[in-house]
């Protein structure tokens, strides 16, 4: 039993053959990760289609131009609907800056201010944004605590350092197969198990020996697999690991 912690279901075509691959290599949970709230009606309609598939609302640091008048009221509106367990994916990418970095930094605090009132995790993408990210955490987080998950973790060890200490969970990806990931790699053989997620990104990050193919949640094993090797642990334990990790998280 595996738990995929973050894909994006909207982008993969052929749901119905995706999730039935999902199900049959052992992937009983799978989250739907929010980009743009105004999909939030898209991503409701597939978590009342299959059974535990879950999705969160928010808006993807890339949108943060279209959105700078959403605040954390709307997104607290947006988490009364069933199926919603998180909040996100919010964050920075100053790799891309496809949107002003003020403005990023302005919503991702929206976002916390949401995630600390509605009780939720809030899912966390971050690139080439350290710095800020670990003053925006940790600055809100003394004031008030909130949950989290750190997705596609493919950053410094001090930004993993700083939110194990607040409690988040790490989210591996695909990523940890590729071979130019050592220090990837490296900085997950220091979390601890009980921090430990695993997710796809679906379709985006298909892990070795897909790479460079549509990713969907069934190859969640093959980073599992990689995680394990990792721990030095078996894949059965992760898979249980990281599923347990995953329902205590989110509740479901």
């Amino acid at each position: 039993m595996l738990a995929d912690s973050h894909c994006h279901l909207e982008d993969n075509e052929g749901l119905d053959g995706v999730i039935m691959r999902a199900r049959q290599a052992g992937v009983e949970y799978i989250l739907d990760a929010g980009a743009n709230i105004n999909h939030l009606a898209e991503h409701l309609a597939i978590t009342r289609r299959y059974a535990k598939v879950y999705t969160c609302v928010g808006v993807h640091p890339h949108e943060a131009s279209e959105f700078a008048d959403l605040r954390a009221a709307d997104i607290l509106r947006a988490c009364e609907n069933d199926g919603v367990i998180a909040i996100g994916e919010a964050g920075l990418d100053y790799f891309y800056d496809y949107a002003p970095r003020q403005a990023q930094i302005d919503l991702l605090q929206e976002h916390i201010a949401a995630a600390q009132e509605a009780g939720l995790p809030l899912v966390i993408h971050n690139r080439e944004s350290d710095d800020d990210m670990i003053q925006l955490l940790s600055s809100a987080y003394e004031k008030k605590e909130f949950k989290g998950i750190i997705h596609c973790y493919s950053s410094s060890a001090r930004l993993a350092e700083v939110a194990l200490a607040m409690g988040f969970y790490i989210s591996a990806s695909g990523i940890i197969t590729f071979k130019k990931s050592e220090d990837i790699r490296a900085n997950f053989a220091q979390v601890p198990l009980d921090r430990l997620l695993v997710e796809t990104d679906a379709p985006y990050l298909a892990p070795v020996p897909k790479r460079g193919e549509i990713n969907e949640p069934a190859n969640v094993v093959l980073t599992a697999h990689k995680l394990a090797e990792i721990k030095q642990v078996s894949f059965e334990e992760i898979a249980k690991v990281t599923t347990d990790n995953f329902r205590r998280l989110t509740g479901v």
